[in-house]
């Protein structure tokens, strides 16, 4: 196969996958990125979350034993989607730009196996998913009962 077909073959494949995003960067400064490669391999794994459940909290929510290192108020909702939120900040727009950054740390701490699928994302709303695998990450900005704003980052298991 010539090197024109062969890039032509990768162009056709990564169009097929649909609109998508991959960042390669070091995850090294990522400070939770080992936690979150636990917490995805184990949406995936037979028992799910079972293993990191904590005490029942109000609603179907349950504490979790692996909360991702820097990230507040992790909790597990129903058997198959783990859930944390970060600090907040004073404005929607602050929380967009964290949003962002939060993304680029995502996708260099699963080193290019993961992509933001940019036809489910918007403002304010992002959609993460392995290159492989069913499992999922949405990070949405959303406003605290304080008028503040947060990212809440959350993982599951795609039903199809």
């Amino acid at each position: 196969m010539t090197m024109a077909r062969a890039m032509a073959a990768a162009a056709a494949i990564a169009m097929a996958m649909g609109p998508a995003v991959a960042q390669t960067t070091p995850s090294a400064a990522v400070s939770y990125c080992a936690d979150l490669k636990q917490v995805a391999a184990l949406a995936q794994a037979e028992g799910r979350f079972a293993p990191v459940a904590g005490p029942v909290r109000e609603g179907s929510f349950t504490a979790t034993t692996l909360p991702l290192t820097g990230w507040m108020d992790c909790s597990l909702y129903g058997s198959a989607t783990y859930t944390c939120d970060t600090q907040d900040v004073p404005s929607a727009g602050d929380a967009e730009k964290m949003q962002a950054r939060i993304i680029d740390e995502i996708l260099s701490c699963f080193a290019g196996s993961w992509l933001q699928i940019l036809d489910r994302s918007s403002s304010g709303y992002a959609v993460l998913h392995p290159a492989k695998g069913s499992a999922s990450i949405t990070l949405s900005v959303d406003e605290t009962d304080s008028k503040r704003f947060v990212v809440r980052l959350s993982l599951f298991v795609r039903r199809n």
